[in-house]
């Protein structure tokens, strides 16, 4: 499978879920000093998620272009270096703006890597933050992960934040 594949196939899955497809915004992100290049798909949504703005939609999913070469998202001394580790990138992603939280983000994470993507529910493997039971419980009530491939991990290796001056 080619990535625009993926790409059409995920926002095409999530326009079919009801959210709003938002085109990529620009890698000079516009009204937003605290970082030089768009290096995350939040970035176009961050004065949404800090209660600053308001858009006509609650659920949103995008294929943002973004750059890391430099602060908390620096992969630029990766580069080269490993197989995983690029300089430019699209990031897929799905939002959900006060309308649905983990039980539905589970459902339509798994739904599109399964059914959509047609990867093989045995080979998929899942974490957690470390104690966080309910997404656990999700993963293995709801979706039929075995107990056995939920993974759990603290805030270093499975929890995204927003750095000291931005995203």
């Amino acid at each position: 499978m080619r990535s625009q594949e993926i790409r059409e196939g995920f926002l095409d899955f999530f326009s079919r879920k009801n959210h709003k497809v938002v085109p990529s915004s620009s890698l000079l992100p516009k009204d937003d000093a605290t970082i030089l290049f768009t290096n995350a798909g939040m970035n176009q949504f961050k004065n949404i998620f800090l209660g600053l703005e308001k858009r006509s939609y609650r659920r949103a999913a995008s294929a943002q272009k973004c750059l890391r070469v430099s602060g908390k998202h620096n992969d630029l001394e990766q580069v080269g270096r490993t197989s995983k580790h690029h300089t430019f990138f699209e990031m897929l992603g799905n939002f959900s703006f006060g309308d649905y939280f983990k039980k539905e983000a589970i459902s339509y994470a798994w739904e599109f890597l399964t059914r959509e993507l047609k990867l093989d529910k045995s080979r998929l493997y899942v974490t957690v933050y470390t104690d966080d039971d309910e997404a656990a419980d999700i993963w293995h009530l709801q979706e039929g992960v075995p107990r056995e491939r939920i993974f759990r991990f603290g805030e270093k290796d499975n929890f995204w934040s927003m750095g000291d001056t931005g995203p």
